[in-house]
């Protein structure tokens, strides 16, 4: 049995004064905020971006399905979302030791379209993340983010969201130039290196150009493939060939895809490479996808039914609270019957020692 379990992908709720309390003094009166709209509740409201994100899902860990609603307020959040002493509570319910915390706000501020105000708006959020995380620093490890407007940017955000603390950096899925795999940013991918921060791409991050087709549950299902999208980029883009010690994180897009993913890279890319003008790799994509990327998931079976079919040290189980998706408070229920197959040494790996390894904890 795992001695300790490390939720890879789990998020704060951002409280009313994260952005107010923290963001440069220009943009302060247009901070990010918290509004009430009668008979919908408690709403994050991003200047600049035309919709407001409802409280209902952000927090709705625990719940029944039949008890999930877009509408809520934020005195009925999950204390621990942003109260960090009483997040420890949160864990040993779940029977989690310790959590890699990602924003809430945070993800489709990603895709707001003014880069200096995004900018802004996420320096106030590494400065908040950091400081919450500070009270327990041996149970929380924050993820700061960057706005990526242009390689150096993304370097001195680099440092210092080091400096901070924080464990990692989440991308936007598109970047302020160019695209990732673009030889511009081969500086920035070097200096993530250097300075030890894993660099995530979390869904929910990239711009859903299309809209949703059908019913609007379909768009649950279909974020996934921004992110999917994005770790072609890096390897048909031959960031990986140019970077070999570079590792990203692709978080909450599931995993059991990934054999089938494999291998479609290594199918067109043996049989179209030509005649679609790829480039010229060292090696098979899915070789990259192996060893280069890791990918996280919260009750995806499939996941750990294929485990032979894809790389075990790449593989770290999340539990997503507390938002809708989460498998809190049962994650211990879902985990004995989903990896009960799984021997000592692969439980050990994807609940605890790949993060661990991955963000140099304990």
């Amino acid at each position: 049995m795992t001695r300790t379990i490390i939720s890879a992908d789990s998020h704060i709720t951002e409280p009313p004064n994260t952005y107010v309390d923290h963001i440069d003094a220009k943009y302060r009166d247009q901070a990010p905020h918290i509004a009430h709209q009668e008979g919908i509740g408690d709403l994050f409201v991003i200047p600049g971006m035309p919709q407001p994100i409802p409280m209902g899902l952000v927090a709705a860990a625990g719940k029944r399905p039949e008890d999930i609603s877009l509408t809520g307020r934020f005195d009925e959040w999950h204390r621990g979302g942003w109260d960090p002493d009483a997040r420890l509570a949160d864990q040993e319910r779940d029977g989690v030791h310790a959590e890699i915390l990602y924003p809430t706000v945070g993800m489709p501020l990603c895709n707001h379209p003014d880069l200096d105000f995004k900018k802004a708006c996420m320096d106030a959020y590494n400065r908040w993340i950091a400081a919450y995380c500070s009270v327990h620093p041996d149970r929380l490890f924050g993820i700061g983010q960057t706005a990526m407007r242009t390689p150096q940017d993304g370097i001195e955000d680099l440092r210092r969201i080091k400096a901070l603390g924080l464990k990692g950096v989440m991308l936007p899925g598109h970047p302020g130039q160019a695209d990732y795999d673009d030889p511009i940013y081969d500086p920035f991918w070097e200096a993530a290196i250097d300075v030890g921060l894993p660099l995530s791409f979390h869904i929910l991050t990239t711009k859903n150009p299309s809209g949703v087709r059908g019913p609007i549950l379909n768009y649950a299902v279909t974020i996934i493939r921004a992110n999917q999208d994005i770790m072609a980029v890096f390897i048909y883009g031959g960031v990986f060939d140019r970077h070999p010690r570079l590792r990203i994180i692709c978080v909450e897009a599931d995993a059991g895809w990934v054999p089938h993913y494999m291998y479609r890279m290594d199918h067109y890319y043996q049989r179209h490479r030509h005649s679609l003008r790829a480039a010229t790799l060292e090696r098979l994509p899915s070789e990259y996808f192996k060893e280069n990327i890791y990918v996280t998931f919260q009750d995806d079976w499939v996941a750990l039914r294929m485990i032979d079919l894809v790389n075990p040290e790449r593989l770290m189980w999340a539990n997503d609270f507390p938002h809708s998706d989460s498998t809190w408070p049962w994650s211990q229920e879902i985990l004995a019957k989903h990896a009960a197959h799984l021997t000592d040494a692969q439980r050990d790996l994807i609940l605890h020692d790949n993060v661990a390894r991955l963000y140099g904890l304990q």
